[in-house]
């Protein structure tokens, strides 16, 4: 049973949200805080829409891994790493998700990511860094701890997972935005299906709504694998701060 009514309006929508929501998701992330809101607003329960939305994200995420890869700008065997401790925190997460209360949580992300904003205008020379090459980067035992707590919210709610991704990566592991851009998608692209599995058993899915989110989404993600390549990590920087503090806002006041 479907509870949105797929007209022609409610069809268009649907794509033209996940279009910029592929393409905030890509670059930053967050896309989610405007899709999540929009999947409920045609009709979907909160859970529901939580489950569907995932949809549009693993698709999005294929064509941006793609994008990033055959740039070369995605060291695929780090990725790989840094996504099975993911992997098994969003399975965790997304247990809980089906049937918990998300505001507490939700407020307690938004003082995080205000924090977050603290480290990206005061240790700039990290968020500009230039490119690594793969053999650099270096993987630490509690970078494995991190990733893991990353992919319990994640698989919790997804909704601006990305932001934390990206800060793990350069703060943390030291690598370059657009290289983390690709890594932190591709990350994405690895733990989501493990969620959705989960919300499938609970039959919290719309398949047919997260199948149209899922062409907007693609087209988003590969203008915004472009996009991060050839404009590089200064334009990336200042996207990213505008929707930590959009992120941040919507949590806290919402």
């Amino acid at each position: 049973m479907s509870f949105i009514e797929y007209n022609v309006v409610n069809i268009l929508l649907i794509i033209i949200v996940g279009i910029f929501c592929g393409f905030i998701n890509t670059l930053a992330g967050s896309g989610s805080f405007i899709s999540l809101p929009m999947l409920m607003f045609l009709g979907l329960p909160a859970n529901v829409a939580n489950g569907t939305n995932r949809i549009g994200i693993l698709f999005q995420n294929i064509v941006s891994s793609s994008s990033f890869y055959k740039s070369k700008m995605l060291p695929l065997r780090f990725a790989f790493k840094m996504a099975v401790p993911s992997i098994l925190g969003a399975l965790v997460g997304a247990k809980i998700a089906v049937d918990i209360d998300q505001k507490t949580m939700e407020q307690i992300i938004g003082i995080i990511m205000l924090v977050m904003l603290f480290f990206i205008f005061f240790k700039p020379r990290k968020w500009l860094k230039p490119h690594q090459e793969s053999s650099q980067l270096i993987i630490k035992p509690w970078h494995y701890f991190i990733f893991f707590v990353i992919g319990i919210y994640g698989g919790f709610i997804q909704a601006g997972v990305g932001i934390f991704l990206l800060s793990a990566l350069v703060l943390a592991s030291e690598i370059d935005l657009v290289r983390a851009n690709a890594i932190k998608v591709f990350i994405n692209l690895i733990f989501t299906p493990f969620a959705i599995i989960v919300f499938i058993i609970n039959n919290q899915i719309d398949y047919v709504a997260g199948l149209i989110l899922a062409i907007g989404n693609m087209i988003g993600a590969y203008i915004a694998a472009k996009s991060a390549i050839s404009f590089g990590v200064s334009y990336i920087r200042w996207l990213l701060v505008i929707i930590i503090a959009f992120s941040a806002f919507k949590l806290l006041l919402y």
